[in-house]
């Protein structure tokens, strides 16, 4: 299982969700929904829920992909109770409690955290600024995988 807000989805987004599939059968992806971006990251995402989730299942790097629960953040992780939980380097938030959920739900769930992509570049607060200051999103000079 993975998560993420994945607004403007480039290589760091393809990197992780690559990287966690390698960790398991099947992977399930937990889009952010719009409230909850907006309560952490005090602005909300460029694109909405359903533009972010229909732009990712158009990747087929996941199995299945879902938006998340407005209320509590672990009830996805109860109702699949995966085997792996991947986290990106820069994830924290609502990760704090997972092996306090994984104990009192006798789960043997193990977290993942994944090395970041080139993330000074791939990082889609510095493409949201980017895009705002050029209009655009130019990778042509950015290496790849």
């Amino acid at each position: 299982m993975a998560f993420g807000t994945f607004d403007f989805f480039h290589a760091g987004h393809e990197f992780y969700l690559k990287k966690a599939k390698e960790l398991g059968e099947y992977l399930v992806v937990i889009v952010s929904r719009d409230k909850t971006i907006k309560q952490i990251k005090g602005s909300p995402a460029v694109h909405n829920e359903r533009q972010r989730l229909a732009n990712l299942k158009k990747t087929g790097l996941a199995d299945k992909v879902m938006l998340g629960n407005h209320g509590d953040k672990h009830k996805v992780i109860l109702k699949y109770r995966p085997s792996v939980i991947a986290l990106g380097y820069d994830q924290f938030v609502f990760t704090q409690k997972l092996k306090k959920t994984f104990i009192d739900q006798k789960m043997d769930t193990v977290i993942k955290r994944l090395d970041a992509y080139y993330p000074q570049v791939y990082k889609s607060s510095l493409i949201r600024t980017h895009v705002a200051e050029q209009n655009t999103f130019d990778t042509s000079d950015i290496p790849t995988q």
